[in-house]
């Protein structure tokens, strides 16, 4: 029978211990700042993808996702020590792209608030084709007119 809220706790346990293990067990200094960003398990238990982010450029990406790979093993190992389960489940690890993504989104928000700030400046000084404004302007009342 499938539990997904209990496949939910063990992928945030799993997601505790491998930050845990990549600073206990991995003693490689070409690992860099590794960031685990979730963690998600299959609802019968047997397979876990751990999502990371690197911070640094992607030289150092790069060389912490080799070092990664290299200690995979000893980084199940921990884990599957620390869980109390029966069998211990195969770990993947996936680079994060959602950092990249984030950032690249920020730009384009940024690029058009700029523009929509230029098309306020032409719009406030512009006038209509006819002269006169062609559109039904909604009616004010004055609070004298209400009383």
């Amino acid at each position: 029978m499938v539990d997904a809220a209990r496949a939910r706790r063990l992928a945030e346990r799993i997601k505790v211990l491998t930050a845990g293990a990549l600073e206990k067990v991995v003693k490689d200094p070409d690992l860099g700042f590794v960031t685990i960003t979730d963690v998600r398990v299959t609802p019968d238990l047997s397979h876990a993808r751990i999502y990371y982010t690197v911070f640094g450029d992607k030289d150092q990406q790069k060389m912490s996702s080799e070092v990664i790979e290299r200690h995979r093993g000893k980084i199940r190992g921990e884990v599957g020590h620390q869980l109390s389960i029966r069998l211990t489940p195969t770990i993947e690890f996936i680079s994060d792209d959602v950092p990249e993504s984030a950032a690249a989104m920020n730009d384009l928000l940024a690029q058009a608030r700029a523009r929509d700030n230029e098309l306020k400046k032409i719009a406030k000084d512009s006038e209509f084709a006819a002269g006169e404004n062609p559109y039904k302007e909604p009616k004010v009342i004055d609070k004298e007119e209400k009383d």
